[in-house]
């Protein structure tokens, strides 16, 4: 139990060393203002857009089979999503041309499509295994 006592004072210590940091950094930045409106927008879009659907897709998938999947599909597919949107809805031509130089439109596509295939590779199998006679048992041919 001591273990597990030292640990959370550690990770709680590097959590609000970690705090400090960012406090510092946002203080040391040319345009705090534009940060904290930048996170003030990452707060609602959080709380506003976010949470609220990824609670109606958990109500959507109550009661489905191999919702498990569904739910860890469609969180990679959110994060992924959410990680490229910026990318893709920024307006203008990047400060620096080597810093997009993908076309990031084809590439979420792509990387969403590969995720659809392996979700539903992997509902397949599991449906298959779930089919299957355990071995040990009778079949109705036997």
């Amino acid at each position: 139990m001591r273990t597990a006592n030292g640990l959370r004072y550690a990770v709680g210590g590097l959590g609000i060393v970690l705090i400090g940091v960012g406090t510092w950094l946002v203080v040391a930045e040319p345009d705090p203002l534009g940060v904290l409106v930048w996170l003030a927008g990452a707060l609602v879009l959080h709380d506003g857009i976010l949470a609220p659907s990824v609670l109606a897709v958990g109500l959507l998938l109550v009661g489905r089979r191999r919702r498990g999947v569904w739910r860890g599909a469609l969180l990679v597919a959110g994060s992924v999503v959410l990680l490229t949107l910026p990318l893709l809805v920024r307006p203008g031509a990047p400060p620096n041309p080597s810093a997009l130089p993908l076309p990031y439109g084809r590439n979420l596509a792509i990387v969403l499509a590969a995720l659809a295939a392996v979700t539903a590779a992997l509902i397949a199998v599991r449906r298959w295994r779930a089919r299957r006679p355990r071995q040990g048992q009778a079949t109705a041919g036997d």
